[in-house]
C-alpha cells in the first residue's frame, strides 16, 4: 500500500508504467512553461490526448473483436446448449472442441478481449497516478515547493498541523511510517503530497499557523495557482469548494465554471456510453450467464454518467479537466473506430479465416503424411539393412512368404503385387 502513496508510485508495474508516462507529462509542461503558456490543466488535456491517440490501435482490435463476437455468441451458445446437461468427460471434450473449432473460424483467441483490457489497464491506471501526484513527475512544480518545504519540515507542529488538512488522512500511513524522519526526503515528499491537494483555505490557514513563513506560504501558493489556473478556476480545488467559495466573495461566473464540470463529466460519459458497441439483444437469450452480464453492463451504462458527475463535482479540479478530456477525445475516437469497423465486411474477414483454418488443417495433414512416410522408409531401411546378411536363397524365401500372404483387396500391399505380375509378365 505504502507503494501506491508515496510522492511517486513504486508499485508493480504501475510504478514503471508511471514513469515513462511522467517523462511524457514533464515534456508536455516544460514546453509549455518555454512557450509562456504554464498551465496544468491545459498540460493534463494534452497529456491525456496523446495516451489514449497511442492507445488507439488497441481499442480498434477490441472493438473489432466485439463485432466478432456478436457474430459467433449464438453459435457458442447453441453449443452450450447442445452440451448443457451433459457432464460426462467425453461430452466436456466435445464441447472443448466444438467451441475452438467457433473460435478458429472467426480467427479469434478466446482472451483476445482480455488481452487487451490487461494491456491498457496499467497505463490508465499510471496516467490517473500521473496526474494525481502530478510534482512527483514534473520536477519545475516540484520545486515550487521546495523553499518552504524545506522550512516547513523543521517548524514545530507542522506534520500535526498538516494532518488536519482534508485529503491528509489519505496519507496517515505515511505520517506513522518508521521512515518519516524530521527532515528526510520521505517527509518532505508527505508534506508535498498534501500541500498539492490542499484547499486556498487550507493554504490560508497555514500561512496564519506560521507567521514566520508567511512570505513562503504565499510565493509557493502564488506560483501554484498561476501553474493551476485553467479558465479561471483553480484546478486544486474540487468544484464543490470552488462554489462555496465563489458564493461567499460574489464571484457568481466562477460558480458557473465550476458547474460545469461535473455536468461536462455527466453528458461526456453518456455520449461515450452511447457511442460504444451496445449489445444486439434486448430480451432474453436464453444463456443466463450472457444475459446477466447483459443486464449488469446495462445498469452499469446508466451509473457511469451520475458517477461521474459526483466524482468531478468532489474530486479536485484537475481530475475533472482529465475525466471530462478523455471522456470527449474517447468519443471521437469512438466515431472514428465506428466508421472504421462499418466499413469492414466481417463476412469476407470470416471467409477468409475459414480459408486460413482449412489451408493450415491441409498442411497439417500433409505434414503428418509425410511424417508417417518416412517413418515408414526408415523402418524399411532398417529391415532391409537387417537382411543384408542373409543370402539370396533366403531373401527369396521371404520375398515368396510374403507373396504367398493374404492381402486385403484395394491395399498397398495387393497392388504392390498387381504391379510385380504385371511387369513379370510383359517380361516374358
Amino acid at each position: 500500500m505504502t507503494g501506491i502513496l508515496l510522492t511517486k508510485s513504486n508499485a508493480f508495474i504501475i510504478g514503471p508504467v508511471s514513469q515513462l508516462l511522467g517523462y511524457l507529462m514533464n515534456g508536455i509542461f516544460t514546453v509549455l512553461e518555454k512557450i509562456g503558456i504554464p498551465s496544468i490543466g491545459l498540460a493534463i488535456i494534452i497529456f491525456t490526448l496523446v495516451i489514449y491517440l497511442c492507445m488507439m490501435p488497441l481499442t480498434v482490435k477490441q472493438q473489432k473483436f466485439s463485432k466478432l463476437s456478436a457474430k459467433m455468441n449464438p453459435e457458442l451458445q447453441a453449443i452450450q446448449s447442445k452440451y448443457k446437461n451433459k457432464k460426462d468427460n467425453d461430452s466436456m471434450i466435445k464441447m472443448n472442441e466444438e467451441t475452438k473449432a467457433v473460435y478458429k473460424k472467426y480467427g479469434v483467441s478466446p482472451s483476445g478481449s482480455c488481452l487487451q483490457l490487461v494491456i491498457q489497464l496499467p497505463i490508465l491506471w499510471a496516467l490517473y497516478r500521473v496526474i494525481y501526484n502530478f510534482p512527483a513527475y514534473v520536477p519545475n512544480v516540484k520545486a515550487v515547493f521546495s523553499t518552504l518545504v524545506d522550512k516547513l519540515v523543521t517548524a514545530d507542529g507542522a506534520s500535526a498541523f498538516l494532518q488536519t488538512f482534508k485529503n491528509a488522512s489519505q496519507y496517515a500511513k505515511q505520517f506513522s511510517s518508521s521512515s518519516f524522519v524530521a527532515g528526510s526526503d520521505y517527509m518532505k515528499n508527505t508534506f508535498i503530497d498534501v500541500l498539492n491537494k490542499a484547499s486556498s483555505a487550507e493554504w490560508m490557514s497555514l500561512k496564519t499557523e506560521f507567521p514566520s513563513l508567511a512570505t513562503d506560504v504565499q510565493n509557493t501558493y502564488d506560483t501554484l495557482s498561476r501553474f493551476n489556473n485553467f479558465l479561471g478556476l483553480n484546478i486544486a480545488n474540487s468544484p464543490s469548494y470552488i462554489i462555496k467559495d465563489a458564493f461567499q466573495s460574489g464571484s457568481y461566473l466562477l460558480v458557473v465554471g465550476a458547474l460545469m464540470i461535473p455536468i461536462l463529466a455527466a453528458l461526456t460519459q453518456f455520449l461515450n456510453v452511447k457511442l460504444m458497441p451496445q449489445p444486439t439483444n434486448n430480451g432474453s437469450t436464453g444463456n443466463e450467464q450472457a444475459d446477466a452480464m447483459a443486464a449488469s453492463m446495462k445498469s452499469m451504462n446508466m451509473m457511469m454518467p451520475i458517477m461521474s458527475a459526483i466524482f468531478c463535482f468532489t474530486l479536485p479540479t484537475g481530475m475533472g479537466i482529465y475525466w471530462v478530456a478523455g471522456a470527449v477525445i474517447r468519443s471521437i475516437q469512438q466515431v472514428v473506430i465506428n466508421r472504421h469497423i462499418d466499413k469492414i465486411d466481417f463476412d469476407e474477414v470470416i471467409r477468409k479465416n475459414m480459408e486460413k483454418e482449412e489451408e493450415n488443417r491441409r498442411k497439417s495433414k500433409d505434414t503428418v503424411a509425410k511424417s508417417t512416410v518416412n517413418q515408414s522408409a526408415r523402418m524399411n531401411t532398417k529391415y532391409l539393412n537387417s537382411t543384408s546378411g542373409l543370402s539370396q536363397k533366403e531373401k527369396d524365401v521371404i520375398i515368396e512368404k510374403a507373396k504367398a500372404a493374404p492381402k486385403k483387396e484395394g491395399s498397398i500391399a495387393a497392388k504392390a503385387n498387381m504391379v510385380h505380375d504385371y511387369m513379370e509378365q510383359n517380361n516374358k
